[in-house]
């Protein structure tokens, strides 16, 4: 054995690791750059909630009244848990993803060698494993960006992520960890498919035009194709998981929703079909950077990391 050889090949615990680390790393650093854009998401996707009434679409608008209501800090209100999230269901979907699919890449080629079916199998197991255990974290995301919308006698009033988690579990049970996590699992696995199935079939056709299917130009154009794809796909879960998770029960002690179903259906009665894509602009404009970076920075830790043989 010598002193060059490979930390993967020394040490099988770090090269089962390895996937995952640099799966959770990636997200975090994404969320970091994206947070004030997702913020700004739920604000919109939020408004005129049961009622039909006129909302506000137009980002700047909604960024500029958070930041007049709550600061610049509003911006960034549920980084903690947004961290959170990553370091449980960025974690685990990257990680399985990767983990899996390297499995399947034949010797000397790349994950763009592997067949549609391989990765389609491969983003919906990662998708949807990541999606449950990462929904505790997700539902204290959304009640915490979404806290500020409410009444202030009706505030939740959480003070960081494991603040939230932890009220949830006194208040709710666990219950409240899973709050919305049916169309949370659904929502994952539609992005990961729009995401994790695209991006490397698209380094492989783009690369050459680009500067090789390793360039940071590549790997941007991709990422950002791959994150429009994930967002299309995934925006009607997407709201109607926010909506589920923001839900307080009524005075009477029933709830505005009794599940995934019921919520479209309300949803669509009230408001008409369209506003399931209520603030696509936003929507996309918030994931497609998310995974754009999520990817670059995938690429880069993984670069990094086997310059220096680990």
């Amino acid at each position: 054995m010598t002193d060059t050889q490979n930390l993967q090949e020394r040490n099988a615990v770090w090269k089962a690791m390895r996937p995952f680390l640099i799966g959770g790393l990636s997200g975090s650093s994404a969320t970091c750059c994206i947070q004030p854009i997702d913020m700004v998401k739920v604000r919109i996707q939020l408004q005129g909630e049961g009622t039909g009434a006129n909302v506000t679409t137009n980002p700047l608008k909604i960024g500029t009244q958070i930041i007049a209501e709550d600061g610049v800090r509003g911006l960034y209100r549920g980084l903690s848990a947004a961290i959170l999230r990553q370091c449980t269901y960025g974690l685990t979907r990257l990680g399985v993803f990767r983990t899996i699919t390297d499995r399947m890449t034949p010797d000397g080629g790349t994950a763009a060698d592997i067949t549609f079916t391989q990765r389609l199998g491969a983003s919906l197991c990662a998708g949807g494993i990541g999606a449950l255990i990462g929904t505790p974290a997700d539902a204290a995301l959304v009640r915490m960006q979404s806290d500020a919308t409410l009444p202030v006698d009706q505030r939740r009033g959480y003070t960081n992520a494991f603040n939230a988690l932890f009220r949830m579990a006194k208040e709710e049970g666990l219950k409240g960890f899973f709050s919305g996590a049916t169309p949370t699992i659904f929502r994952g696995l539609l992005i990961n498919v729009g995401m994790l199935t695209t991006y490397d079939p698209l380094k492989k056709s783009l690369g050459d035009f680009m500067g090789g299917y390793d360039s940071q130009t590549t790997r941007f154009v991709c990422g950002a194709l791959s994150g429009w794809a994930a967002a299309t796909v995934s925006l009607p879960a997407d709201f109607i998981k926010t909506r589920l998770q923001k839900m307080k029960p009524n005075p009477d002690g029933t709830v505005p929703y009794k599940g995934l179903f019921d919520c479209i259906s309300k949803t669509v009665k009230n408001e008409g079909a369209l506003a399931l894509y209520q603030g696509y602009p936003t929507f996309v404009i918030r994931i497609t950077p998310h995974i754009m970076l999520t990817w670059v920075f995938m690429d880069n830790y993984k670069a990094f990391l086997n310059s220096v043989n680990m």
